[in-house]
């Protein structure tokens, strides 16, 4: 029965070593085994079985993308300017095996590595610069980062300036700057608009007054036209008044008349001139012929 019992206990502990060194990797993530302290493989995702009491599992990593969002660094400016920069690195791990021994404390070394980049990069730049090219700082810093991790088996995908922080002064001078831009571009565009209503002004007086003059024109066009019609239909009327006293054809008792009544007219006391015609001896004849033609009728 001891023997029985012994080897019972024994047949458990085995069956319990063996699947405590049963393991499964898990999407996206990697083991490194090393066997008597020394590398031995890596294991990838899926179902796999280590030695006991030999092998050991020294590192699980995450090969998933990381964001490390490290502080605000001082960083010197090229016209002496301190500002404070916060950086974000979005970094993967492709080789496991590097990453475990490449570098003690990779995260320390790559936030390190960032500020001393971040350094010599902006202190070739003055700050207007700084503030204007950060497409061109992400772009240099990533290259610079992913060449120096590559031994470590870390590569930067992405490094963004999260925030760049002027000193107060600094800042305030900018908002001076920036206010008086606003209120000139402010006062440029109150120009331009008071230029554009004056030239609208301007033109529709003109075309006002060219309205006017044409209607002047055409008032003055209608009523010489008026006159003329006037005159013509006048001279018609007079024309046709001698075609009719032609066809009458009056006798010279008549133009006798006519010509006393003319006379009489000129001799009403408004002229300030008479003339009497050189056949004055025939007067006598002519008031005659009227008495005549009186008689008659």
């Amino acid at each position: 029965m001891y023997g029985l019992t012994v080897f019972l206990i024994f047949i458990v502990f085995v069956i319990v070593v063996i699947i405590s060194n049963i393991k499964v990797v898990p999407q996206a993530n990697a083991y490194v085994v090393e066997r008597f302290g020394a590398y031995l493989t890596t294991w990838d995702v899926g179902l796999h079985v280590k030695v006991p009491f030999i092998d050991k599992i020294s590192k699980k990593v995450n090969l998933k993308e990381h964001v490390a969002d490290f502080p605000p660094q001082p960083v010197i400016t090229k016209d002496n300017v301190t500002i404070q920069i916060d950086t974000v690195v979005y970094y993967q791990i492709t080789d496991p095996k590097l990453f475990a021994y490449g570098v003690e404390r990779p995260m320390m070394a790559i936030e390190n590595l960032t500020a001393t980049t971040l350094r010599n990069i902006i202190g070739d730049l003055e700050l207007d610069q700084t503030l204007t090219s950060r497409d061109t700082i992400n772009t240099e810093m990533r290259a610079i980062l992913d060449e120096a991790t590559d031994p470590w088996g870390i590569k930067i995908n992405r490094v963004e300036l999260k925030n760049i922080i002027p000193p107060r002064e600094i800042q305030e001078a900018m908002e001076k700057q920036m206010k008086a831009e606003r209120e000139r571009r402010e006062a440029i565009l109150r120009a331009e608009g008071e230029k554009k209503a004056a030239i609208l002004v301007a033109e529709g007086e003109k075309e006002s007054a060219i309205l006017r003059a044409e209607a002047h024109k055409q008032a003055a066009i209608k009523e010489a036209e008026g006159r003329a019609q006037a005159i013509l239909e006048v001279q018609t009327a007079i024309a046709e008044g001698v075609k009719k006293i032609n066809e009458a054809k009056p006798s010279d008792a008549v133009i006798a008349m006519k010509a006393l009544e003319s006379f009489e007219k000129v001799a009403d006391g408004k002229s300030t001139k008479i003339i009497i015609p050189s056949q004055i001896q025939g007067i006598a004849g002519l008031a005659a012929s009227v008495k005549e033609l009186i008689k008659e009728e």
